[in-house]
């Protein structure tokens, strides 16, 4: 792995709740280094926007995602963005039993695709890991896609399991 993946997978780590009640999942970081828990990115943007909108604002937007038991996690744990299409599906293809071995340790009570392009692997993924939690997907928030994936995550939002009791929003 990576000195920047390295860095990434330790970020994503510190932003890991305990109980994980809703698990999103990504293709991958993006190679630019523009991860989502870094903050200020197109994805953290777009999923603040629905979140908000389904659920009210938050003071500190990672920090009521993560109090909800709510974690990114992606399919591939290396950049895809800048491979070539067949080299990304290989890639993608590839990291299902990872992934699986991931969802079977979180054992989430729910499940959002964030690129519908994967949710066939992340379902795959899901099956082989038992897992019994209801499954989502939206398209991916960009190429045009905004208000599509706006659409769809106001939606869920508000059925996805997150942890209660908590005092997150300002």
């Amino acid at each position: 792995m990576s000195h920047n993946m390295e860095a990434v997978e330790a970020t994503r780590t510190r932003f890991r709740p305990e109980r994980i009640t809703t698990l999103f999942i990504g293709e991958s970081a993006p190679a630019s280094g523009d991860f989502f828990y870094y903050g200020n990115n197109a994805m953290l943007g777009h999923l603040r926007i629905a979140v908000e909108l389904a659920l009210g604002k938050s003071d500190d937007f990672l920090a009521a995602f993560k109090a909800y038991g709510w974690y990114l996690d992606d399919l591939v744990l290396e950049p895809v963005d800048k491979l070539s299409l067949l080299e990304r599906e290989e890639k993608c293809l590839g990291a299902q039993i990872s992934l699986a071995d991931r969802v079977a340790q979180y054992q989430p009570l729910a499940i959002v695709t964030l690129l519908l392009r994967i949710s066939d692997i992340v379902e795959a993924a899901a099956v082989a890991a038992n897992s019994t939690a209801p499954r989502f997907a939206v398209p991916f928030p960009g190429m045009g896609n905004q208000k599509r994936f706006k659409a769809e995550m106001v939606r869920i939002i508000p059925t996805l399991p997150r942890l209660s009791g908590l005092s997150v929003h300002g």
